[in-house]
């Protein structure tokens, strides 16, 4: 194993840092991987020929797919992504063949609240800090290809504007993968005529742009393509749709991702596989890692588990109607993570807000509470339930922290099964890796083989646009309807005008709640679904109602995470990243 496990648990970057990973080859070969299918990047780190090791394998069975979702997120920090890397070191560890697929980690918020998303503890993904910071570049593809169509609109109407694209209706902005609300609306084209045409655009955080959602759903390099060029970046003066295509420059988007287009191959503080491909965030994206990921992973392994951005009715949603629906993947068993200090937030016993320091409820979160545990169950029993309208079976993992009582972790398994879970356990992964993951893994491997998945979508392709909305907002968050703004009214009937009406949706809002509102706690009721705007990612293939106070570009804290990154200048190794 590349870590030795030593008590107490160190910082994740000691951790890391102490690590002796394996050869990137070794990794390799343990996954299934041939030397002909592997694009070595250094010593730890490669890239996998998909197209290679989909064509060897295209005769064999799929492997069962495993995804990893939550409650509704609190600023305390549920632990999935660590759950769901102990998992697969857990069923590691029991003998099977596994493969982790995850996403790559944003600078956003590595430097922003969260910091990094490598796991944590004794489940990690290695090597952490080049995961974290610029690994095999393919968020600095992404960046490179968006901005390029973004400097090709406005070259366009500078040079004539042969293409008729309205100044006001270029829906297409910059970015950067970065967290800068200064730079969510700005004015471009000042300083006279060579400077270019004035205009208000804005920039999106690059792993929410369409680019990196194309990227992360095309199953080729022919689909990249196609689906690059069909991306609307704006409208003309008679309201007609204007391409990537017409810009002439999806070619050149295309060949700046195509090595970006290949899954990456990690591994974890256990040694075995993971593949690291595609983007965050569930929120303002769709949240999950790419088609390619798991194509090559179903092939390779017997299991795959997968994670799904923030709670279930953001990320696995979006994984269903919009990865499942686009790639025919199916789902053979969820996974919910809960903590006992989030349980107790949502069943009232506190309040912490994003950026607030958790000593100031640390008494509150670690004194047991058997009643507000209880009714913060009502929001685990809402997830399970998002969860069963799929047909899909549920394990509830209970990440359990040492202030947690056996009292509480056993009404949270008590209240588990009776609203509809299909198996719980304990999961000690962050202290104990594999080993503290076994019990879950054991209980997914019970479920995977007495109850089938019966994945279905929630909506058929054909619905209107308001009725996919609907149905979203009803049956899986609970509103009691939807209130439209004029701009979202104007825009749908845009969009059905132009054909768009067969795309699927990616509803853009908070993580913090299954409503809209931020402040909305538990399971929210009375209340109807606030869609501002709606935006078309035709080459996506979904639309993107904007809910809320919802921004597709974040801003920081007061006390950013980068205030606490530096390199130690004596060991040259890179401290505080986590």
């Amino acid at each position: 194993m590349p870590v030795k496990k030593r008590y107490p648990v160190p910082s994740d970057i000691e951790i890391a840092q102490e690590a002796e990973l394996r050869p990137i080859s070794v990794v390799a070969r343990d996954a299934g991987i041939s030397e002909e299918e592997l694009e070595p990047y250094g010593k730890c780190i490669a890239k996998i020929d998909y197209v290679k090791v989909l064509e060897r394998l295209k005769d064999k069975p799929d492997g069962k797919l495993i995804c990893v979702t939550a409650i509704t997120p609190t600023p305390l920090g549920e632990g999935k992504t660590v759950t769901a890397f102990g998992l697969g070191q857990g069923l590691n560890l029991l003998g099977k063949n596994i493969i982790n697929t995850f996403r790559e980690p944003s600078k956003g918020p590595t430097f922003g609240i969260k910091g990094g998303a490598t796991g944590g503890g004794y489940s990690q993904a290695l090597p952490m800090e080049n995961i974290n910071l610029h690994f095999t570049g393919d968020i600095h593809a992404v960046d490179t290809a968006h901005n390029l169509c973004s400097a090709a609109i406005d070259a366009s109407i500078l040079h004539g504007n042969k293409l008729n694209l309205d100044p006001l209706n270029i829906t297409w902005p910059y970015c950067v993968d970065l967290n800068s609300r200064a730079l969510r609306q700005i004015v471009v084209g000042l300083g006279g005529r060579a400077n270019g045409y004035p205009r208000t655009t804005g920039y999106d955080i690059t792993v929410a742009t369409e680019t990196a959602a194309i990227l992360a759903l095309a199953a080729d390099l022919k689909d990249l393509r196609e689906r690059i060029g069909r991306a609307v970046v704006g409208y003309t003066y008679d309201k007609n749709a204007v391409t990537c295509e017409d810009l002439k420059v999806a070619g050149a988007m295309t060949a700046l991702l195509k090595d970006a287009l290949k899954p990456n191959l990690v591994q974890s503080t256990e040694g075995h596989p993971m593949i690291c491909h595609g983007f965050p965030f569930a929120n303002v994206a769709h949240g999950n890692n790419s088609i390619i990921a798991n194509l090559v992973a179903l092939k390779l392994a017997d299991y795959v588990v997968t994670e799904n951005g923030f709670g279930a009715e953001n990320g696995f949603v979006k994984f269903v109607d919009i990865v499942a629906r686009q790639s025919g993947l199916k789902v053979d068993c969820a996974v919910i993570v809960c903590t006992i200090r989030a349980l107790k937030q949502h069943g009232g016993a506190f309040l912490m807000k994003p950026g607030v320091s958790y000593s100031k409820v640390k008494e509150a979160a670690e004194t047991e509470n058997l009643g507000a545990v209880e009714k913060g169950c009502d929001n685990l029993a809402k997830n399970i339930d998002i969860v069963k309208t799929y047909g899909v079976p549920v394990v509830v993992a209970i990440n359990r922290f040492t202030s947690d009582t056996d009292n509480e972790v056993a009404l949270v398994k008590k209240k588990a099964l009776e609203v509809g879970a299909d198996g719980v356990a304990v999961s000690e992964v962050w202290a104990k890796g594999g080993e503290g993951g076994k019990a879950v893994a054991e209980e997914v491997l019970r479920v995977l083989e007495t109850t089938p998945s019966h994945m279905k979508l929630l909506f058929p392709d054909d619905a209107s646009i308001k009725e996919k909305i609907e149905t979203i907002a009803t049956r899986i968050f609970g509103a009691d309807g939807v209130d439209y703004s004029a701009e979202a009214k104007r825009k749908i009937a845009l969009y059905e005008k132009l054909g768009f009406n067969k795309l699927t949706i990616n509803v853009a809002k908070t993580h913090l709640s299954i409503s809209h509102n931020p402040n909305l706690k538990g399971v929210p009721k009375n209340f109807k679904l606030a869609v501002r705007d709606v935006r078309a990612s035709v080459g996506a293939g979904f639309l993107y109602p904007i809910c809320g106070a919802m921004s597709t570009m974040p801003g920081l804290p007061s006390h950013p995470a980068f205030m606490d990154v530096d390199v130690d200048l004596e060991t040259e190794n890179i401290k505080g990243l986590f």
